[in-house]
C-alpha cells in the first residue's frame, strides 16, 4: 500500500517553490534571511511530519516561530551572562 499523503518534506519543497517569485522580488540583502526561514522549517521537519496536519502551512509557521523563540532564548541567556559578568 502506498502513502495517502505526501511527506512534509515534499510539501515543503513545493511550498518553497511557490514562493520563489516572492524571493526573487526581495532585495538581495533579504534573500539569505528568506532562505534561513526555510532552513529553520527543515530543522523541524521530523516533528512537522509527525503532526500530519491537515494544514501543513501551519506546521511551517509553527516551525519558524519555534526556531525564532529558541534563538531569542539563547540571546537572552547571552545578555544575562554579559550583565552578570559586568556587575
Amino acid at each position: 500500500m502506498g502513502r495517502t499523503n505526501p511527506t512534509f518534506r515534499d510539501f515543503l519543497d513545493g511550498y518553497e517553490a511557490r514562493w520563489s517569485a516572492y524571493r526573487r522580488a526581495l532585495r538581495k540583502r533579504h534573500r539569505d534571511d528568506f532562505d534561513r526561514l526555510f532552513a529553520r522549517v527543515r530543522d523541524h521537519a521530523d516533528a512537522a511530519s509527525h503532526q500530519n496536519a491537515t494544514d501543513p502551512e501551519m506546521a511551517v509557521l509553527v516551525s519558524i516561530l519555534l526556531s525564532q523563540e529558541r534563538e531569542l532564548r539563547q540571546l537572552r541567556e547571552c545578555v544575562d551572562e554579559l550583565e552578570r559578568a559586568g556587575e
